[in-house]
């Protein structure tokens, strides 16, 4: 049966299903509780244009073991060791130590250790290599526990990559696909997460423990642009998208227009609670939902994003959008903007 995890390619800015940081987290969930320990027996790229890199080949995954499934942002890092190997344990220990899910991913976390405890022995063999994806705008995972046999013709459909594994003698596959044609779906083979380029620029997470009132307020002092496009700078904070941005900054009271720098101890303190609370509360939907919910979940949790014209849950004013080239934002003007409508590319001649 094939079942379709996660979808990020239905109308882009306007349904809140492109992946963030907590649909990657529900996402990371589901592969650790289906495929952690299992073989990864062929993978086959598809798409020549989303593998990133030639050394490591993609060929060394085969017949290594799944140890670990981590998170770096809004990457999923699938870190792969050869039965027997020290590193079975030390790659999951590793991820423990560095990503932060909070309380609402914890026991994967857990499970991952134990599962990995319990094969690590003696014999000693070079590892883990990482398989990491970064599924975009477009991206789509869909995993399967009775795998199709039909022919896969490269540069022929939306499929990217297929990963084949062996679990318990069972047959499993993961499809990576993207649809469209703007192809951002990325992938690399690497020996450490940091060879990712996109990984090693990450700023800090904002579910990290280490991610404090102090750190955000060093963050906003150092920025001279809006709130919405320092939230949603991977390089400045990791993870949140263009539809938690809008969520954060509503729940916040905050335009999304400001000024970072220009945020007072108040509203760095709201601004603090809100990225916390919006992004622990969407983790832990997130978490133990059947795969193919998680796009729905979503949705259904937006309180302004994608709810133009509809009535703000908290005061009930219209939400409004502002419409950019490729991307919108919404937010409510009570709430947010003291009542003051912002100015539209699109309808912007109406409100002079």
């Amino acid at each position: 049966m094939g079942i379709s995890i996660l979808r990020g390619s239905l109308a882009l800015g306007h349904n809140g299903c492109m992946p963030e940081l907590p649909e990657v987290a529900g996402l990371i969930g589901f592969l650790q509780t289906n495929l952690l320990g299992a073989m990864l027996t062929r993978m086959q790229v598809l798409s020549s244009a989303a593998l990133k890199t030639a050394d490591p080949s993609y060929a060394d995954l085969q017949g290594l073991r799944l140890a670990a499934v981590t998170r770096h942002g809004k990457f999923v890092d699938m870190s792969l060791t050869a039965l027997g190997s020290p590193d079975l344990h030390g790659a999951a220990a590793a991820a423990a130590d560095t990503e932060a899910y909070g309380a609402a991913v914890a026991e994967t976390e857990a499970h991952a250790s134990t599962a990995a405890d319990t094969e690590a022995h003696a014999d000693w063999t070079p590892g883990p290599l990482h398989l990491i994806f970064h599924l975009a705008k477009a991206g789509w995972v869909r995993y399967f526990e009775t795998p199709s046999n039909a022919v896969l013709h490269p540069g022929k459909g939306p499929i990217a990559a297929r990963l084949t594994f062996d679990q318990d003698s069972a047959v499993r596959s993961l499809d990576l696909t993207e649809a469209g044609t703007r192809k951002s779906l990325a992938v690399y083979v690497v020996r450490s997460p940091s060879d990712v380029p996109g990984i090693a620029a990450l700023g800090p997470d904002p579910l990290s423990a280490d991610f404090g009132v102090p750190e955000l307020a060093g963050i906003l002092a150092a920025g001279s642009g809006q709130l919405k496009g320092l939230l949603r700078n991977q390089r400045v904070i990791a993870g949140i998208g263009n539809a938690y941005s809008d969520e954060i900054l509503h729940a916040a009271r905050l335009s999304p227009f400001a000024i970072a720098r220009s945020l007072d101890e108040p509203a760095v303190r709201a601004l603090y609670d809100a990225i916390g609370n919006v992004l622990g509360a969407a983790v832990k939907s997130a978490e133990g939902k059947p795969a193919s919910a998680l796009k729905d979940t979503k949705r259904a949790s937006m309180r302004v994003h994608g709810r133009t014209g509809q009535a703000c849950p908290v005061c009930g004013d219209e939400v409004r959008e502002v419409s950019f080239a490729d991307t919108s934002l919404q937010y409510c003007p009570t709430c947010q903007t003291g009542g003051k409508i912002l100015a539209d590319r699109r309808t912007s001649k109406f409100l002079k």
